[in-house]
């Protein structure tokens, strides 16, 4: 168990939700042991067993589909480490946990439109132009690649791969790393801000930092505040930054499957990406057809 905390930590996963993982982990080890198996050789069979037993315990099903996510990490864990060759229950999802609809999303065209008509010419001070530029590039990284204000505060300056018209997200506590692609007027912007935008900013304000935005840390969640209150005067059905990712998520899932949309979304189970789904006979067709789901 020290070597699973130790995968968990390397994971970027909180204090509180290890000891919340390894507890869970060390009652699921103890059912096996009485039903004659273990973690490495338990089958798809078995585990329904132990999904049974969990109903029998009176879990609601929202409980029973986190109990099952945390085994799910587990065996991902035991797979890094070849002491399994497959996840039993890679594809397992709970049938009746209520999904989670997206209301007052932003079509693909509205998301564009913010980006466009975010102005950066109207200030005469020349510093106010940097910053609002720098702005502009922080808008499409939200409209474009659904980046959350997490994300972009720890993009840094090797995360640009400006040349192959890439941005590379690391993983975080909740999301997996993924490579997304930009647009050509994105990289071009980038471009300028990098060279010159972003070196005005850092000698204004005497930093030094391989961030990509400055300034950092907290300081530039207050800068994306700012920045929605501007993209509220643009259409005001913009809420926050949480509604703009989910706007990008839920039209992405009108041009790609659900597995495509997981890994650019860098959600690390593909419930994540189900909850987006909109209510629509077509997409729930493709979600019967995805999952096996448990009555």
């Amino acid at each position: 168990m020290i070597e699973y905390k130790g995968y968990l930590e390397k994971e970027n996963y909180s204090k509180s939700t290890i000891e919340n993982y390894t507890k869970q982990i060390h009652v699921f080890i103890k059912w096996c042991n009485r039903n004659h198996t273990n973690p490495e050789l338990i089958d798809y069979k078995t585990i329904l067993k132990y999904i049974k037993y969990l109903q029998r315990k009176n879990n609601t099903k929202k409980t029973i589909k986190h109990k099952i996510g945390t085994i799910k990490i587990y065996f991902k864990y035991l797979l890094s480490e070849n002491y399994r060759i497959d996840n039993p229950i890679e594809n397992i999802n709970i049938k009746g946990v209520k999904r989670i609809i997206n209301y007052n999303t932003l079509e693909a065209d509205e998301l564009e439109d913010l980006y466009y008509s975010f102005e950066t010419d109207k200030y005469q001070e020349e510093y106010h132009k940097y910053t609002s530029k720098r702005n502009k590039v922080i808008v499409g990284l939200m409209v474009y690649q659904g980046l959350n204000t997490t994300e972009l505060i720890h993009l840094e300056l090797e995360d640009l791969q400006l040349y192959k018209g890439k941005v590379y997200i690391k993983s975080g506590a909740r999301s997996n790393a993924r490579t997304l692609e930009l647009k050509s007027w994105q990289v071009i912007e980038l471009l300028e801000y990098v060279k010159e935008i972003r070196e005005e900013i850092k000698r204004r304000k005497s930093v030094e930092s391989e961030r990509l935005f400055i300034p950092n840390n907290a300081r530039l969640g207050n800068t994306i505040y700012f920045i929605l209150k501007k993209l509220r005067q643009i259409n005001n059905k913009v809420k926050n930054s949480n509604q703009l990712r989910s706007s990008v998520i839920t039209n992405w899932l009108k041009q790609y499957n659900l597995r495509q949309v997981q890994v650019l979304a860098g959600h690390r189970y593909i419930s994540s990406t189900e909850k987006y789904v909109q209510d629509d006979l077509e997409n729930l067709h493709e979600i019967v057809n995805n999952f096996h789901p448990i009555n």
